[in-house]
């Protein structure tokens, strides 16, 4: 059995949760999420528990109780305390910038014009001209992470200088340039 899919999700106070025809909706202070779940996998609600279970063992069913699990999960967390993501830009990104404009975000990345982004519904960005960082936040963890590395691929960092937009906890490794000519070879 799945280690993740048989753990009950502990609902926390606020949060309400219906299963009915296969679509699951969660109710809680920062909105409501709802998803259909594959009919190979049931959802019940128990009190303050939520219970994920499989019809069968098959492969491709053990992989599904443990998915509808984690993002049945996920959507319990972001109706009560949300995601957020952080990205930065490289303090050797000599010229990028960012501004805020109302709900949208204009990007000066180095390239011959601003990138004007716009966030889809349910996302909320905010920008620290400053500290030259952008938060992505919303209740929905996926698409969360698409609107940052939506972002992020807008101008990518790069190994040899570092510019770019990475992840607030990102690590890029660093290489050398170009060897300086050692008079070697003639």
């Amino acid at each position: 059995m799945s280690r993740i899919g048989r753990k009950p999700i502990p609902l926390p106070s606020g949060v309400d949760v219906h299963v009915h025809d296969g679509l699951v909706t969660v109710k809680g202070p920062k909105g409501q999420l709802s998803r259909r779940i594959d009919p190979r996998v049931s959802v019940e609600k128990n009190g303050n528990w939520v219970e994920v279970k499989r019809t069968g063992d098959e492969r491709e069913e053990r992989a599904l109780h443990g998915l509808t699990r984690a993002l049945i999960s996920n959507m319990v967390s972001g109706v009560s305390s949300g995601f957020e993501k952080k990205l930065v830009i490289g303090e050797e990104s000599v010229g990028y910038r960012i501004e805020q404009v109302g709900r949208n975000l204009v990007l000066y990345l180095g390239y011959s014009h601003p990138i004007e982004f716009k966030p889809p519904e349910g996302i909320t960005l905010s920008a620290d001209p400053k500290s030259r960082t952008i938060t992505v936040s919303g209740i929905d963890k996926e698409l969360v992470g698409e609107v940052a590395a939506r972002i992020r691929r807008l101008r990518p960092p790069e190994p040899y200088k570092g510019k770019g937009i990475r992840y607030v906890d990102e690590k890029i490794r660093r290489k050398e340039g170009k060897a300086a000519k050692t008079g070697k070879g003639k």
